[in-house]
């Protein structure tokens, strides 16, 4: 199994940029297609942005253009840059790795985007 940790959450103003990292542990990344996703208070969790194995990569259509999501196997790393920050990118950011037919979750971190 693999364990996955998020961090670089925090306030930001509108228009700021926020670098979100996703570490593991206990297993190689490799093999693993990668996601960000996002939950905001009374909402659904919502896929932000994948990677998969192969280094294809699919954007929400709401952060596409601001958000870019890259893997480092190497280091066992998958980030997510976002830029343009706007109040609706408010949520716990949650770091996702899916590998045969299971799923593992960080924690998460939380993003505030202050208007």
């Amino acid at each position: 199994q693999v364990q996955l940790a998020e961090s670089g959450g925090g306030l930001v103003q509108v228009g700021g940029s926020l670098r979100l990292s996703c570490a593991a542990s206990g297993n190689s990344l490799r093999f693993y297609d990668m996601a960000w996703y996002r939950q905001a208070p009374g909402k659904q969790r919502e896929l932000v942005a994948r990677i998969t194995k192969y280094g294809n990569v699919d954007y929400a259509d709401s952060v596409k253009g601001r958000a870019t999501i890259s893997r480092d196997n190497a280091k066992n790393t998958v980030d997510l840059q976002m830029n343009v920050l706007k109040p609706e990118d408010t949520a716990v950011y949650y770091c996702n790795g899916e590998n045969y037919g299971s799923e593992y979750w960080g924690q998460g971190t939380q993003v505030t985007v202050s208007s």
